[in-house]
């Protein structure tokens, strides 16, 4: 028995590990297969609202995770191989947790460790099935869609429900299917499902994206590997996390050209290996607990944080009154002496200021001198955080994709809802620089994109406990 083949039956207990196609859950039975036997480390969390006492300085080190938006698509990508992928430093969430039991749905293995590296996994997709997939499963996260290229490419066909997610926008599939239509895939759209097939297999192809989608860019990225041929994609999303899944894909043997580029060149087709890979950290954690720091008028090491993935969000915080220094084992944040300034910002593509960092800039701007103007230039229905920013007594006025934000001197405590992952985090960090208590509902979104965000929150001297 070779390496590979010795790792499976020492991880999985090979042989009867397999999961048998005929025994496969019902749809409408999916809760049997739950988050534990998937993913044993998830715990939900007790409470269903966060009771948050302001006005008391963040202070000490906060670990920053494996970015959320880099590790679902490095878990999916593992589907690509029959061969064993590993994932270090893997953010202890709700997102990936329904996200590996989605893949036991499809056949793959996983097994969980904890290490010097974190939370890490490794997933044997040795065995998978093209199975109805899940719609629950689907629809709580947008990932999801991912499938999509990834199964196409790997088993010829996919029927994939409508993924779900957070109600920030209408994020349209149309540069997906084009893309994967241009690749040789026959797609259809009815009744809530998505059908592929690429009889003949996927072909490599020259594709423009009209905007550079990251969801797109990954999705195609993914099937273009096991396309016959080379494929590029024009106008590609350039973010960190894209990066992070093609330097792991080359690990795994692709090939592939102009990584952190607009152009990518994949040449398809070459069978792929295992991989051992660290998951990046968390960007936007980073621009969130900065801006935390500077609310509470605080000091925080933000260990494993980097400066450089921040792009343009960097030196608009600064403008802010965000102190950012690097210094060993991190980031320092805290608020600049002249205290938090208005500016105005404009979401854009990374490089650009992040759509994800927006909602904790506005909390952040809340209580600047000044008044603030900021343009979501990315999703169109980005704004929910508003009214309950507006709650805790931010001046906030909406005129189409553009907020105007007027500082007051401080934010109130107050009963607040969190609408999505971001908006969750903004309204926690708000709570936490306002006077009095602060009640956050909406909590299984803080629970999606975070690891332990409360618990490490705690360990810096903020007063929170779940109701």
């Amino acid at each position: 028995m070779n390496q590979p083949e010795a790792d499976k039956s020492r991880l999985f207990g090979y042989r009867s590990a397999r999961l048998d196609p005929a025994g496969m859950l019902p749809v409408n039975q999916s809760s049997a297969l739950s988050l534990s036997a998937a993913a044993p480390w998830w715990r939900p969390n007790p409470g269903r609202s966060l009771v948050i006492q302001g006005g008391r300085p963040l202070v000490g080190t906060y670990p920053i995770s494996g970015a959320k938006n880099a590790v679902l698509p490095l878990m999916v990508s593992a589907l690509l191989t029959p061969h064993l992928v590993t994932l270090h430093n893997v953010p202890a969430s709700l997102d990936v947790a329904v996200l590996a039991n989605l893949l036991m749905r499809l056949g793959a293995k996983l097994h969980w460790s904890r290490s010097e590296f974190g939370l890490s996994v490794t997933i044997c997709a040795d065995d998978i099935h093209a199975v109805r997939i899940d719609r629950d499963l689907v629809a709580r996260m947008r990932a999801s869609v991912l499938l999509l290229g990834t199964l196409l490419a790997r088993c010829g066909e996919v029927s994939l429900p409508m993924p779900g997610g957070d109600a920030i926008g209408l994020r349209g599939l149309d540069f997906h299917v084009a893309g994967l239509r241009a690749m040789g895939a026959e797609v259809d759209i009815a009744g809530g499902t998505i059908r592929a097939a690429a009889p003949s297999g996927l072909h490599g192809a020259e594709i423009l994206l009209p905007l550079p989608s990251v969801g797109a860019t990954e999705n195609l990225l993914l099937a273009a590997i096991a396309a016959r041929g080379t494929t590029i994609i024009r106008n590609a999303a350039r973010e960190p996390e894209i990066a992070d899944l093609a330097a792991c894909l080359v690990a795994m043997g692709a090939m592939i050209a102009g990584i952190g580029t607009d152009i990518l060149t994949i040449e398809g087709g070459t069978p792929l290996t295992g991989a051992v890979h660290s998951v990046m950290p968390d960007r936007i954690e980073l621009g969130t607990l900065a801006c935390a720091a500077a609310i509470t008028d605080g000091v925080l090491l933000l260990q494993h944080g980097r400066l450089d993935l921040l792009g343009a969000a960097a030196p608009v915080l600064a403008a802010a009154g965000v102190e950012l220094h690097k210094a060993e084992g991190g980031i320092v944040a805290r608020r600049s002496r002249s205290g938090l300034a208005g500016i105005d910002i404009a979401t854009h593509p990374y490089p650009g200021f992040a759509t994800d960092l927006q909602a904790p800039a506005m909390a952040l701007l809340a209580t600047a001198a000044g008044a603030s103007t900021i343009t979501e230039t990315i999703f169109e229905q980005r704004f929910w955080h508003v009214d309950e920013l507006r709650k805790m007594g931010a001046n906030v006025t909406v005129r189409g994709r553009t907020a105007l934000v007027r500082g007051v001197s401080t934010l109130q405590g107050a009963t607040v809802t969190g609408t999505d992952v971001r908006a969750a985090a903004a309204l926690l960090i708000a709570g936490l620089g306002a006077e009095g208590e602060t009640t956050l509902d909406g909590l299984d979104h803080l629970d999606r994109g975070y690891d332990r965000m409360v618990e490490k929150l705690v360990s810096c001297g903020a007063e929170i406990q779940r109701s």
